[in-house]
């Protein structure tokens, strides 16, 4: 059997009727490999005008002529035809195969096969077409199994991206999911074939070849959209085989994921969402290292990225986790990109819902313009939180900047702002912060699970804790904001809203229970770090 919606003709000769009339291949052995589509019983000259291709002939010889060009001629038309196979049964008409017959097969890559017994071809061909029948519908269950992966995925609180991997780790090959209008809109690649193809690369040489013709390894699907006319496409399911051909078994799976995608997309701006995912997917695995400088320009240029020669700025934006992941991404990706439409610089701009991240690359004109230019990204991420109706759920986003440079620095940087940001929520609030200025939160927040670092807090502020669980006024925010004054007095005491006297008294008692003095330098350096840390402790 074979994955092609048929029989190989090498398993129609094992089956009992073919068998019992022992066949001999006299012609193209190497080929029995074809596919039968069907069976096909016949005596008449003009026989190949009846056939569409796929067929195995059974015949006696009686329509093949007896001159060798009549036999020729037969032959070529059959071939023409693209049956898959000749089979005649010796006979009164022939009692061995003409060696016109053998070479003109031979020449033109036909299968032959002589039959050495008489059989019932009533019943060779019920016999076949019933292995066939059974052999499709094995075929339509193993895509069956695809649907119920893929709504499986859904009811499991997968999306759209899982669903396309699910596809694409069937067929072997990369999927596409893209608008009526051929725009992308996500791109997965298989396991299989992620070492010998790109999605992004296929997708882009696949738009230049269809640009001219559809590409025969592709399989494009329609997903509908409910409505008439142009609106009855609501998107498009592209199969490409690159690693692995594509058979009909294939289409019949990317058939019955249309239908699973047409519901989830009929849920109001999903495709936005989508295309936003893909750009987030994209910038992750240029975070981390999946995608090479050399060809990560090229890959965004698919995405709609085309930066000029100035350096590159990463940005990251992370979200509340009372957001993740149900939040409603694709209001807030439409309402970012916007706001983001205003900036009047290049940006490439995803989501990760997952992590409540939303990435971004940024085009400088020059390294000059950093600092102008991630005021007004922050403004425009933050704005269109507010739009999204984001801003009301739990702790404010926050927006880190990571180090502008090269393609090749991109990465590094995307990686950096991104573990920054993490790092960074509880920090007193800020219109962005730069990733460079936050190295010591960052280096704390990677040893937040150290036993090591859960006990030097402990011990530097632990009496302060104490105090505070079971005595007001609360010291901590005093020493809090003393230390974030550089230790000035009056900066502080006016921050606190407190008198000099009641401040002086509240540092005493703080010197007291931690036996330190706050004017040595140390202590100071000791009781920042154990301040920081204690956002990224377990006993915080």
């Amino acid at each position: 059997m074979d994955d092609q919606g048929g029989i190989t003709v090498q398993r129609a000769l094992e089956l009992p009727g073919l068998r019992s009339g022992l066949p001999e291949v006299v012609a193209c052995a190497d080929r029995l490999g074809r596919t039968v589509r069907w069976v096909h019983a016949g005596e008449v000259p003009n026989i190949a005008s009846l056939l569409k291709g796929g067929e195995l002939l059974l015949t006696t010889g009686l329509g093949l002529g007896t001159r060798p060009a009549e036999q020729r001629a037969f032959v070529r038309r059959l071939a023409d035809r693209g049956i898959a196979a000749l089979v005649v049964e010796l006979g009164p008409r022939f009692t061995r195969l003409p060696a016109t017959l053998v070479e003109t097969a031979r020449t033109a890559g036909l299968p032959l096969v002589q039959l050495h017994r008489e059989v019932p071809f009533v019943a060779v061909t019920e016999e076949i077409h019933t292995e066939i029948v059974n052999h499709h519908y094995a075929l339509l269950q193993r895509a069956e199994e695809v649907h119920r992966r893929c709504t499986d995925a859904l009811l499991g609180g997968g999306g759209i991206p899982q669903v396309l991997r699910i596809l694409a780790d069937f067929t072997a090959n990369p999927v596409f999911l893209e608008t009526p209008d051929g725009q992308l809109l996500y791109a997965a690649g298989s396991v299989a074939g992620e070492a010998a193809a790109d999605p992004l690369q296929v997708w882009e040489g696949l738009r230049g070849q269809r640009a001219a013709e559809p590409p025969a390894n592709a399989v494009v699907v329609d997903v509908p959209g409910g409505g008439h006319g142009t609106g009855s496409v609501r998107a498009r399911v592209v199969l490409v085989g690159v690693a692995a051909p594509l058979l009909p078994v294939h289409r019949m799976a990317a058939e019955r994921t249309a239908g699973v995608l047409a519901v989830v997309l009929m849920q109001a701006r999903q495709e936005e969402e989508l295309a936003a995912r893909g750009r987030g997917d994209f910038l992750t695995d240029l975070a981390e290292g999946r995608i090479s400088a050399e060809d990560a320009p090229a890959q965004a240029k698919v995405l709609g990225f085309r930066p000029g020669a100035g350096p590159l700025l990463p940005l990251v934006m992370r979200l509340s986790s009372e957001l993740v992941p149900s939040g409603n991404w694709s209001v807030l990706a439409r309402a970012v990109q916007e706001e983001l439409s205003s900036v009047g610089v290049p940006v490439l701009l995803g989501v990760r819902p997952v992590e409540g991240r939303v990435p971004l690359l940024v085009s400088l004109r020059a390294e000059s313009e950093r600092s102008g230019v991630a005021d007004r990204v922050a403004a425009a991420l933050r704005a269109g939180v507010e739009r999204a109706g984001l801003d009301r759920a739990g702790a404010p986003p926050v927006v880190v900047v990571g180090v502008s440079g090269s393609w090749a620095a991109a990465s590094a940087g995307l990686r950096h702002a991104a573990e920054t940001a993490t790092a960074a929520h509880g920090l007193p609030a800020r219109p962005w912060y730069d990733a460079r200025r936050l190295d010591i939160d960052l280096l704390l927040w990677r040893l937040r699970e150290h036993p090591d670092l859960a006990a030097f807090v402990d011990r530097a502020i632990g009496a302060l804790r104490t105090h505070d669980a079971t005595s007001r006024p609360p010291l901590l925010p005093t020493l809090e904001t003393y230390l974030a004054h550089a230790g000035r007095k009056a900066e502080t005491a006016r921050e606190l809203h407190l008198n000099r006297q009641t401040l002086y008294n509240r540092l005493a008692r703080i010197s007291e229970l931690l036996g330190t003095d706050l004017d040595d330098p140390e202590t100071v350096l000791s009781l920042s770090l154990a301040l920081r840390a204690r956002r990224h402790t377990t006993a915080s």
